[in-house]
């Protein structure tokens, strides 16, 4: 045991002296205004390390490119929208990693969510990728319909549900996952029963241990590998063997129900995996599969919940928007008496321009970070990226620049009108991400969400009050405020 904390000693005090002498003032020797302390400032205070970003942001208004440190080494907040276009999408394979390490043991986080292998990578989300096509969501939507009505029995039913709005949108948001994966049983009464709403809760809740370890594996990775440790080690056991024994049941009794289990059985069907150009092969096993399921949960719940709490957040406060959109949703319910279909949701078209302006002043997820696999060059300004240094694209900040979006603090669906939307510049919206990594399940989540809303706001409203939060939750990814308050007000329709 000693020697093993020597080592650890050692190999700690080696990284610091190495950035001493390889990265001491690494910017500032490129003419690339440097800020220090970030991490420890995320580590150690109240904010989302997005919101630390944004102060950086504005901080340099004159300065396309600021320069920070994660940990022991370099990054660059990146502003330019046609450097951004390189990364995520023109110059994709010098910047598909995302710059967070993991351990080869770790199944589930190292099997889809961080995974660092291209040529895995592409495989798994070209064979993935059909699920969320439309004609497959069409199948799937009985069941985000159902849990949708669940859900306002749920609260009408549930003072908690009342008292914590939060829980209750992350209840729905969880239960319809595990309904579109494992698809809902004959004898299930209400599908807000979920046994999986504490395990997704757990994994996706920022803490000072989760935080610290997404620190680590961002900024020493060689540290996070030589401890050995997990992103998901709480959760790997119990899913893992869950997915199984479903696959099991599934494959015994030939039951096919339009969810994902039925397309991990598919794809296990045909055999191998391969990428034809390339000859690269995986085995599509029970593990590969549970860890894209469980991507479901880490990707949709926590995010999706957050979502619809930023729109009834900001509806609250703004009355005629919400007045419009009730007639909208009360006129597309009674054109179908209330048997809801896919075609009847896609009729909200005003809900979309809502939502899409709730995901430009809430991105849930604040930044993305991509790691530089090979040197190369940004187009605007030639501004040389090293290998292994981190570009990190702020969301958040970007979403807030009045430059793209005037009075970009007010709430204004009409940004996203037919018309309005093409002035918004290619880029400047990156709610789901953008380019060859963008969010695979962004219609999935726009779907579960617009059925949700739907029926929530065909028979509630909401009480009226102001939403301006001094800050969000410290999450190294996303802008959360679980505690945020909603009164749920029952209308007469």
């Amino acid at each position: 045991m000693l020697s093993v904390i020597l080592l650890f000693i050692s190999a700690l005090l080696f990284a610091i002296y190495n950035f001493f002498i390889k990265y001491r003032h690494y910017w500032k020797k490129r003419n690339i205004p440097e800020v220090h302390g970030v991490m420890w400032k995320f580590i150690t205070g109240k904010k989302s390390l997005a919101e630390i970003h944004k102060e950086i942001y504005y901080s340099y208004p004159e300065e396309s490119n600021i320069g920070l440190y994660n940990g022991l080494k370099p990054a660059l907040i990146i502003k330019d929208l046609e450097n951004i276009q390189a990364v995520l999408l023109g110059d994709f394979q010098s910047f598909f990693s995302r710059g967070l390490n993991t351990n080869q043991n770790d199944l589930l986080a190292d099997s889809v969510l961080f995974m660092e292998d291209y040529e895995r990578w592409r495989l798994v989300r070209y064979k993935i990728s059909p699920v969320f096509t439309m004609k497959k969501l069409k199948n799937m939507f009985y069941i985000m319909e159902r849990c949708a009505r669940d859900f306002i029995d749920f609260i009408e039913n549930n003072q908690e549900a009342m008292d914590k709005p939060f829980n209750a949108l992350y209840t729905y948001t969880t239960a319809s996952l595990t309904a579109s994966i494992f698809g809902i049983e004959a004898n299930t009464k209400n599908t807000m029963d979920s046994p999986f709403i504490d395990m997704a809760s757990k994994a996706t809740a920022p803490s000072f241990s989760t935080n610290l370890k997404f620190t680590l594996a961002s900024t020493v990775p060689k540290l996070f590998k030589f401890l050995k440790l997990k992103f998901f080690g709480d959760q790997e056991s119990y899913f893992i063997n869950v997915v199984k024994q479903v696959l099991k049941e599934r494959r015994r009794h030939n039951d096919k129900r339009h969810d994902f289990i039925d397309t991990c059985i598919e794809l296990q069907n045909e055999g191998v995996m391969q990428n034809l150009t390339t000859g690269y092969q995986l085995i599509p096993s029970d593990e590969l599969m549970a860890a894209q399921a469980f991507f479901f949960f880490i990707a949709g719940a926590d995010t999706s919940a957050h979502s619809m709490l930023f729109v009834l957040l900001e509806l609250s406060g703004n009355l005629e928007i919400l007045k419009r959109l009730h007639k909208e949703v009360d006129d597309v319910f009674e054109k179908c008496n209330e048997k809801v279909t896919i075609d009847d949701i896609e009729e909200l078209k005003y809900m979309d321009m809502v939502m899409n302006e709730a995901f430009r002043k809430y991105p849930t997820i604040g930044k993305i970070q991509r790691r530089c696999t090979k040197t190369t060059t940004l187009p605007v300004g030639q501004v040389r990226i090293e290998k292994d240094v981190q570009v990190i694209i702020p969301i958040y900040a970007i979403h807030r620049d009045e430059k793209y979006y005037p009075n970009p603090d007010v709430f204004d669906p009409e940004r996203f009108s037919p018309k309005n939307i093409l002035n918004i510049p290619k880029y400047a919206y990156l709610p789901f991400g953008e380019g060859n990594r963008i969010c695979i399940g962004a219609r999935f989540a726009r779907l579960q969400l617009k059925v949700g809303l739907a029926w929530l706001l065909r028979r509630y409203t909401l009480k009226e009050q102001v939403y301006d939060p001094k800050y969000f939750e410290p999450s190294f990814f996303a802008l959360r405020d679980t505690a945020a308050r909603i009164d749920f007000i029952p209308r007469r329709v």
